[in-house]
């Protein structure tokens, strides 16, 4: 029997995000198709695209001092890593690196070659990383040390340049001084005026304080750094690889699936699980029929024995027969949203034979009078009886008077049956006053009267009869229906003072497998010639809970509603 959960609260969020990603899961095949495109995506990306390598080196970068031994000493004075990274990736430091590699046999532009190079910085270090990416990994370590190598030298010649202008300059102070100073001993005598000692004394303190600072500046350690790490051939290629491409494509391409079935489950106009069903229709979940196959082709389940069917119907009877609704009526309107009414038709029948399992005087009524097919159905569990003796006074031989079945359930007794049959005023047959009288027979205790409609959005049929038959059931496929139907039709048997008691769903009809068919073609291939075995008519086959396919489970209404 199918269980009884509870209606998932609108706060309930952990709830309502997994029948969402439940919902989301039954578009199965957008799901593949996205994963299918997300791997094939990673494929071409991987078998495409060229091979690259990356050559790896490290500078150590240092200042021009005099005595690197000396306290106070630092490696860092006077350096900005910023701007010397900057400075790696310079066009001058391009110029030169191309023509260093010109004179190997590697001719590349400047630009061409800076494109492939990436100069970083770890951070609290005085190291810049020069990475090449090329296309061989001989070309990448040639190109990587060439670059480092033109940026020291770059850097030294820079430093060089930098100390023999400060020593030109200090060279432009000095000359005038020593000619001044030359110019004063030559008036230096023994009769010198003590001003002219004083100014050559000073003169030459200038000179010697000039050529100290000449003399450290030709002293000072232009080494611009160090190359700490040579880049050397790398023995792989770059780039995450085949799997891992693969592996990325196929969580990318699951993304796009679910997002694919989002969009699929927001423009659905089916309902999309029970908890959807129950808030369009306004009613409870009284059940969800299993799939079940038998040699018999018979309407009724009930009477067979180890039917999952007909313990379903039993299950949706109790909870019909202890809801306060019908308890108080005893009166059953079953019908279809819109299209076929076999399955609605096999509902009634059944349930019909469930009260009558129960002990109760049931009567089902065949308000279908356009194409009416119960009887036939039935086959020969249905024979005719005598019509009450009102019925044979007050009516004219016309539904719902002219005729009157029993229906044989196996081992659990039996009901009566008025058939429908075709007429000419199909209105005016459905609000006759022999309808109500047979209606009101629910009034007897014990008695249950069910009336099978034809689809309430298909015709008016159903709408002429809630006045007299207040409780509703429908039965539907819920891949079948719209959510749309089900406001519709709680709302049109609102208006018309009725009330849905629930909602009863079937697994609807499914294509034959070719193992099911081919017995058929076999026969067609022998002429029928030869005889087939048969199935025991009371061993039904299963073919899988529909409760774990359809993604619905029974729900009932909060307490509120009941």
């Amino acid at each position: 029997m199918t269980p009884v959960n509870r209606v998932l609260d609108d706060q309930d969020e952990p709830a309502l995000l997994r029948d969402q990603f439940r919902q989301l899961l039954r578009y199965r095949a957008l799901l593949a198709v996205g994963v299918v495109i997300g791997l094939l995506g990673g494929g071409y990306l991987a078998l495409s695209g060229e091979d690259t390598y990356t050559a790896t080196g490290e500078v150590l970068v240092r200042s021009a001092i005099s005595d690197p031994f000396a306290s106070g000493a630092t490696a860092d004075k006077g350096i900005n890593i910023g701007s010397e990274r900057q400075t790696a990736v310079s066009d001058t430091v391009g110029t030169l690196a191309a023509g260093t590699l010109l004179k190997k046999g590697d001719d590349v532009a400047a630009r061409e070659l800076l494109a492939g190079l990436q100069v970083t910085n770890p951070p609290n270090t005085l190291t810049l990383r020069f990475a090449y990416t090329g296309a061989t990994p001989e070309q990448s370590r040639a190109r990587a040390e060439a670059l480092a190598n033109a940026y020291l030298a770059h850097r030294k010649a820079r430093t060089e340049e930098s100390i023999k202008n400060m020593s030109d300059g200090y060279r432009a102070q000095l000359d005038p001084l020593e000619e001044k100073r030359d110019l004063l001993e030559k008036q230096t005598g023994s009769g010198a005026a003590d001003d002219v000692t004083s100014a050559r004394a000073n003169i030459i303190v200038s000179i010697s304080e000039l050529s100290r600072k000449i003399s450290e500046l030709k002293a000072l350690d232009t080494t611009p750094g160090y190359l700490n790490k040579k880049p050397v051939a790398p023995t792989a290629p770059t780039g995450p690889g085949l799997p891992l491409l693969l592996g990325l494509g196929g969580v990318v391409g699951l993304a796009l699936g679910l997002l694919l079935s989002w969009v699929r489950l927001v423009f659905d106009p089916a309902v999309r699980s029970g908890r959807e069903l129950v808030r369009s229709l306004g009613a409870p979940l009284l059940g969800t029929l299993p799939r079940e196959r038998t040699a018999t082709g018979s309407v009724l389940a009930i009477g067979r024995s180890g039917s999952r069917l007909a313990e379903e119907y039993r299950a949706v009877a109790f909870r019909l027969a202890y809801d306060p609704s019908f308890a108080e009526s005893r009166r059953l309107l079953v019908t279809a949203p819109r299209g076929d009414n076999e399955e609605a038709a096999a509902a009634a029948a059944n349930l019909a034979a469930a009260f009558a399992e129960m002990g109760r005087d049931v009567l089902l009524v065949e308000a279908d009078l356009r194409t009416p097919s119960l009887a036939a159905a039935l086959g020969p569990a249905a024979h005719e009886v005598r019509p009450p003796r009102w019925a044979a006074e007050e009516g004219d031989g016309s539904w719902p008077t002219g005729g009157r079945s029993n229906v044989d359930v196996p081992g659990s007794g039996a009901f009566a049956l008025i058939p429908g049959t075709t007429v000419d005023n199909v209105p005016r047959a459905l609000t006759s006053t022999p309808v109500g009288r047979i209606v009101a027979e629910a009034d007897r205790p014990g008695s249950v009267v069910i009336v099978l409609a034809p689809p309430v959005l298909s015709y008016a049929d159903a709408v002429a009869l809630v006045d007299r038959v207040e409780g509703v059931m429908i039965v539907c496929d819920p891949r079948a229906v719209h959510r749309s139907d089900l406001e519709r039709i709680r709302e049109i048997i609102g208006a018309s003072g009725g009330s849905v008691l629930g909602a009863l769903l079937h697994p609807g009809r499914r294509r034959l497998t070719r193992s099911e068919r081919r017995p058929k073609s076999g026969r067609r291939r022998n002429g029928g010639g030869g005889p087939t075995p048969t199935a025991e008519p009371d061993a039904p086959e299963i073919t899988g809970d529909p409760t774990e396919t359809l993604g619905l489970r029974s729900l009932t209404l909060p307490a509120a509603r009941r």
